[in-house]
């Protein structure tokens, strides 16, 4: 599932793209994506300009000159891909977007969506989300951190702990941190709090300055996008060495998460 970096990464690169571009068409081939009927979503939308992308979460946000909001959630396998009917991935669209002869293709969104919403409403169904990783405070992260009892990994993928991390990106902080993510938080030790405070930005800003992990390209030529697959430190490498201190990296499940870790250097 797309995280913070690689909405980050689809924010930066729409934001040179497709501002203030009207919508010329609009085609909708899965209307379960949508909170409206596809008629009213396609009159509410069609002859506007999206005149600003923003990212909270794992969300986008494109705000619309009619003053509504499109709120994007990708979901388990959502990608978004930018281009031409020309070069059009051979892939199932749910939704198409049209600036003239551009076209924003949004892909996989088996349980994605992209809703329609006002400001109260885009409001509301962003208001479980915690504070973004950025523009967290170290004084409200520690006091957040007291009141948490359970393992670092399920709760650094709490959304409404920390907002936008996910399996990837909890693993690569815990291992930045040198902690063992299924270490209770209530265990930590006030060094241990800041070491893991300190991790967030260096780590979620190397992903961002990779182009993610997606290794699905958003425009036709990208060799930048998905590039933190090949930079991760330990999420899906099991078995490798760790670059740290050459142990070797192991997998274990809890919870219905699994999380990479290396046990010689994460106590």
């Amino acid at each position: 599932m797309p995280e913070l970096p690689e909405m980050e990464t689809y924010r930066e690169f729409l934001n040179h793209n497709i501002l203030n571009k009207p919508i010329t068409h609009v085609e909708i081939n899965k209307e379960k994506s949508l909170n409206t009927g596809v008629q009213t979503f396609i009159d509410a939308i069609k002859g506007s300009n999206i005149t600003f992308v923003k990212r909270r979460a794992k969300h986008l946000i494109f705000e619309l000159s009619s003053g509504q909001y499109l709120l994007l959630h990708l979901m388990l396998g959502g990608l978004m891909f930018l281009g031409t009917s020309k070069n059009s991935p051979d892939r199932t669209k749910q939704i198409i977007l049209s600036f003239g002869e551009l076209q924003l293709n949004f892909i996989g969104l088996r349980l994605g969506y992209l809703h329609l919403l006002s400001q109260s409403e885009l409001d509301e169904k962003l208001s479980d989300l915690g504070p973004e990783p950025f523009e967290l405070q170290r004084d409200e992260f520690i006091n957040r951190l007291k009141r948490k009892k359970g393992a670092l990994k399920p709760l650094l993928v709490d959304q409404s702990f920390i907002a936008g991390i996910g399996n990837c990106y909890s693993d690569e902080i815990c291992f930045q941190a040198r902690l063992h993510p299924l270490r209770k938080a209530s265990d930590l030790s006030d060094e241990e709090k800041n070491h893991l405070y300190d991790s967030f930005k260096p780590v979620l800003s190397r992903a961002v300055q990779f182009g993610g992990y997606m290794d699905f390209p958003m425009y036709e030529g990208d060799k930048q996008t998905g590039k933190y697959n090949e930079n991760t430190y330990v999420y899906e490498r099991e078995g490798e060495n760790c670059p740290r201190c050459g142990g070797t990296i192991e997998r274990v499940d809890h919870s219905s998460h699994k999380s990479f870790y290396c046990p010689n250097c994460q106590k």
